[in-house]
């Protein structure tokens, strides 16, 4: 067993790109079990902290809403709900009788927890910063495990960058932001071994004015090129003129000139793995965030689009030689869990 699964097994927008589609593709891409096609829609609810449109929200929401076009789901949602008032908002999607509840606990461990222990009929499938406990046995965690495709947009950030002066600007330094920042730093490394990164965090998940003010410092202080973990940050990059590298979602095409690369995540291969579960009676107390790695399909790094030509040469053989490695098992990015700013 390789060192980063002996871990996992211890520890953009309102768009929706599949609208009738929705069936096709998911078939076409394997992800659609054929057991869930000849059964009836399993019942979803999503309970979400902050708007659809943010970024790690987002990727559940679009999953959840190709499922729902390809049948395979009724789906109903809540967002911008109060850590204060999620208890109870999952009581009341668990008290109608969704079969699935997904959504995340970053912020309310405890007492999610609490609720879950009351329905155990009811699955929850939620991103947490703890692992799967026996306690909780309809339970089971994930989160993005989207190192593998950091990592590949860092080789190509630091053949982009300068000065190798680059600005990072997150929400907080909680392990699921701080692993794609130190994979994000080694993959720089590859291609700029003296790079030097300011790294901030802003204390919100939703808040791009503060985003941009902190990325706004960064570029006063030198940086040439932003990691842009949150909303805000390419705002100030394509204001200043500088390059940025996206994070979970493709937002190139509102930044043409500015956004290089993305880190993406898909959230499909967890939510497919859980409903395939739920069908066969066998959903228990797991870990999925196996399902967010590249090799599993859970991450990818975005066409280069209005870069493609503008990326030297050398960078792009090396991603693609990382990238399938990586595919193949023969290559791991580490997941280093650390503060990246301390």
């Amino acid at each position: 067993m390789t060192d980063n699964t002996t871990r996992l097994a211890q520890i953009d927008r309102r768009r929706l790109l599949l609208g009738s589609a929705g069936m096709a593709t998911l078939a076409a891409s394997g992800l659609l079990p054929s057991r869930l096609l000849a059964q009836d829609p399993i019942s979803v609810a999503g309970i979400y902290t902050v708007p659809v449109e943010q970024q790690w929200v987002s990727r559940i929401h679009i999953a959840a809403e190709a499922a729902k076009a390809a049948g395979q789901i009724t789906y109903t949602f809540s967002e911008n709900t109060a850590n204060t008032d999620y208890p109870r908002v999952m009581r009341e999607y668990a008290e109608s009788g969704v079969k699935l509840i997904v959504g995340e606990i970053f912020g309310v461990e405890q007492e999610a927890r609490e609720v879950v222990m009351d329905y155990p009929d009811t699955a929850f499938l939620l991103g947490s910063s703890f692992m799967p406990d026996p306690a909780y046995p309809n339970l089971s965690v994930f989160d993005n495990y989207i190192q593998d495709a950091s990592y590949l947009s860092g080789i190509i950030a630091g053949a982009m960058t300068e000065t190798g002066n680059i600005g990072m600007v997150g929400g907080f330094p909680i392990p699921e932001v701080n692993r794609l920042m130190h994979a994000f730093m080694a993959g720089v490394k590859e291609t700029r071994p003296d790079a030097s990164f300011q790294v901030s965090f802003i204390g919100s998940w939703f808040d791009p004015p503060k985003a941009k003010e902190t990325a706004f410092a960064m570029i006063e202080n030198g940086a040439d090129l932003l990691y842009a973990e949150r909303f805000g940050v390419s705002d100030a990059a394509m204001e200043k003129g500088i390059l940025a590298i996206g994070n979970v979602i493709d937002t190139q095409g509102d930044y043409p000139d500015t956004v290089v690369a993305s880190a993406l995540w898909h959230f499909e291969p967890t939510l497919q793995a859980a409903l395939s579960r739920i069908s066969a009676g066998s959903f228990a107390a797991e870990n999925y965030g196996l399902y967010s790695f590249m090799k599993e399909g859970g991450c990818s790094l975005a066409p280069l689009g209005t870069f493609d030509g503008k990326v030297p040469q050398a960078a792009l053989d090396l991603v693609a030689e990382k990238e399938a490695a990586i595919k193949a098992g023969t290559f791991e990015v580490a997941i280093d869990d650390s503060d990246p700013s301390a």
